[in-house]
């Protein structure tokens, strides 16, 4: 029997039920009504509270809050928990928070999910296995994920809102109705290049002839009829003497994903 590693500077209130090698680590607290299953490890300065339960080999790191009261105005410290399986990581400044009693008083996790930095699992979600939440994915409240999905990047899911299973969410999109399973999804992206970036360069010491230059440089490449090679053949023929312009065309020549434009 492994018994559990709680550093001197950790808090575990006295309720609190630890399985077998449960690893806290310093400045961690482990909260009132909390269960940890063998294996699990709360690193330093990470927040655990209840009730929650939890089963093995769940991770907990460094400023994640899991457990935590509920993000809703009408919540007034009823008993709601927090309840998930085996396996998941939370990840730096991760949250996850309890259910309402509204909501039906529970948030729950399957087994496996891996929540990168700075996601957010809201009140009475019901998560399942095997998801992957990319830093700043962010579901509100009532939100379903199903097995396999994937959550890009910085994607704030409308409450209610389910995500069949192994769906992908892009980067960046605003998920307002139901994902389909199997399905693929990204906003619309239309990404442009305004020219060149006058201010900030003059601040940086940059000569009127060197932004002048540069101007006559990205007006050839953004507002002319020609294409990106003629572009730069053109720039060749009538500003090579510009380092900046001798830059930007290594630059561009040297994409392998193509420019904004």
């Amino acid at each position: 029997m492994t018994k559990s590693e709680i550093h001197p500077q950790a808090t575990v209130a006295a309720s609190a039920k630890l399985g077998e090698g449960v690893q806290v680590g310093a400045h961690a607290v482990v909260g009132e009504e909390v269960e940890l299953g063998d294996g699990c490890v709360v690193r330093a300065h990470a927040v655990v509270q209840g009730p929650s339960k939890f089963g093995k080999n769940n991770v907990f790191h460094a400023f994640s809050v899991v457990g935590g009261d509920p993000q809703d105005y009408t919540f007034r410290n009823e008993r709601t928990e927090l309840v998930a399986g085996d396996g998941n990581i939370f990840r730096e400044y991760v949250t996850v928070s309890r259910g309402t009693q509204k909501g039906g008083g529970r948030t729950s996790l399957g087994d496996e999910n891996f929540f990168l930095a700075y996601s957010h699992v809201g009140h009475d979600c019901v998560i399942g296995s095997h998801t992957l939440f990319v830093n700043g994915a962010t579901l509100a409240g009532h939100v379903t994920v199903e097995d396999f999905a994937t959550i890009g990047a910085f994607c704030p899911v409308h409450q209610f809102c389910r995500i069949g299973r192994y769906a992908y969410v892009g980067a960046s999109t605003v998920v307002t109705q139901d994902v389909p399973p199997f399905s693929k999804i990204v906003t619309e992206r239309e990404t442009k290049s305004f020219g060149v970036n006058a201010i900030g360069l003059e601040r940086k010491g940059f000569s009127p002839k060197r932004l002048r230059t540069l101007k006559q440089a990205y007006r050839l490449l953004l507002r002319s009829k020609l294409n990106t090679s003629q572009a730069l053949a053109e720039m060749r023929k009538t500003l090579a003497d510009s380092p900046d312009v001798q830059e930007l065309i290594q630059f561009v020549e040297s994409a392998e994903r193509g420019i904004v434009k």
